[in-house]
């Protein structure tokens, strides 16, 4: 036995599961959860003193690896002055004032403690601000773990394959309509059929909880388009896209511009932050100075704050092409031996993502995803942490590098794959 399953077994009498979000279990994967102890650049190390290659990376937002040195200082620094005020900081408009210039949606930002924080804020905007009730979501996206957004959610629903939505009134979940991605054509028809009482489309701009998952052409001008002309704003979901896919997020990348935005942990460096941001007009709706309520004691917190400064200073001049091109080079080289082995694999990557599927054809929504073979990634998987190699223990889950990662570890990563077991 081992330590991680020694503590695996004491957290199971004092926290569901044994762990507070499902996903970490590994029930997908048919493995126990490894308890880390310490994680520097890109690696982690177990509480078994195990080294691993991480391409979690706190499931996307270590975009410049594991503690970085000047993110602990920035963090640190801050600490000693104060963990939490409850009251307004410098800080938290310094990083406002960043997430508003790089952002092109974004003229006002609020912060907030979480993504779902963020999403489920943006959906109360987006209620007042047109009077309307329902919302569009995609099949498999997943926009946090609020109440409307989890009809056919994926990331840990998918995963676990939890049926419906317990606990979640039919009420709430009847203003949810679904469309499957990068189906324009079912968006417009639930336009036509409930146009008077659209308030938003909510849309990953890439999925990345369905395994990455990106927009087809002329997909996310699309929506923009339909959200214009039926009085619906567009939100886009960039919990994971912000700040990774490129300095402005998606949005920046695809020349799209939605009416709001959610972001995450990465605008504050892997602490637990999220914003929701977007035009002035709308913005100017939310308590004190509009009627739209939403608080938090957290929300702005200054050692999250100092952390986020110091990474987007980083980021602002990071080589995200070069980043990209190594990223790229690294899934197709996986893929193609994962190929020899002979299983069929999708090889879907952007900017510093990809997922491998072990998928008869291409994935393109929640559906073709759903094919492919779950039992070989479980596999797979396995041969990997136990080479070494940290993958998320879901196949609907990205792989993410960072600017920590080296040559070093890509070469490693590619030998474990040559000796995985499918």
């Amino acid at each position: 036995m081992t330590v991680s399953h020694d503590l695996f077994v004491r957290a199971k009498k004092v926290i569901p599961g044994g762990v507070n979000s499902p996903v970490r279990a590994c029930l997908g994967v048919g493995a126990e959860p490894l308890f880390i102890e310490s994680a520097f650049g890109s690696k982690m190390r177990s509480v078994d003193g195990r080294q691993y290659i991480d391409y979690v990376m706190s499931w996307g937002p270590m975009l410049l690896g594991h503690a970085h040195p000047e993110v602990i200082e920035a963090a640190c620094a801050a600490a000693a002055r104060g963990s939490s005020f409850g009251a307004p900081c410098e800080a938290e408009v310094v990083l406002a004032e960043m997430v508003c210039e790089a952002v092109p949606g974004i003229e006002m930002a609020r912060m907030v403690s979480s993504g779902t924080e963020a999403a489920m804020s943006a959906l109360r905007l987006a209620r007042a601000a047109t009077g309307r009730n329902r919302i569009v979501k995609f099949e498999g996206c997943y926009h946090g773990h609020a109440d409307a957004f989890l009809a056919s959610a994926g990331s840990g629903v998918a995963t676990l394959s939890i049926p419906g939505t317990p606990g979640v009134p039919e009420d709430t979940v009847r203003h949810t309509l679904l469309a499957p991605f990068n189906d324009l054509a079912a968006v417009g028809n639930l336009f036509e059929v409930y146009e008077k009482d659209i308030a938003a489309v909510f849309v990953e701009p890439v999925a990345g909880n369905i395994g990455l998952v990106p927009p087809a052409e002329g997909f996310l001008q699309g929506l923009r388009d339909l959200c214009t002309k039926h009085g619906a704003l567009l939100v886009f979901d960039e919990v994971i896209t912000g700040f990774r896919m490129a300095y402005g997020g998606a949005q920046s990348v695809f020349g799209v511009v939605p009416d709001l935005t959610c972001l995450g942990k990465i605008i504050g460096g892997g602490f637990p932050v999220g914003a929701y941001g977007g035009r002035r007009s709308l913005m100017e709706n939310i308590a004190p100075e509009g009627g739209v309520y939403q608080a938090g004691t957290l929300s702005g917190n200054p050692v999250a704050m100092a952390a986020g400064i110091a990474t987007l200073k980083l980021l602002a001049k990071a080589d995200y092409a070069g980043l990209a091109a190594r990223t790229e080079r690294l899934a197709r080289e996986l893929a193609r031996i994962l190929e020899a082995k002979g299983a069929p694999v999708v090889c879907n990557v952007m900017a510093s993502a990809f997922t491998l599927f072990f998928a008869p054809a291409p994935v393109t929504d929640y559906e073709t995803a759903k094919a492919a073979d779950s039992a070989r990634y479980a596999s797979y998987y396995r041969s990997m942490r136990e080479a070494g190699v940290m993958l998320a223990p879901s196949g609907f889950e990205c792989a993410f590098t960072s600017f920590a990662h080296t040559e070093e570890d890509y070469a490693a990563t590619v030998e474990a794959a040559r000796a995985a077991r499918l």
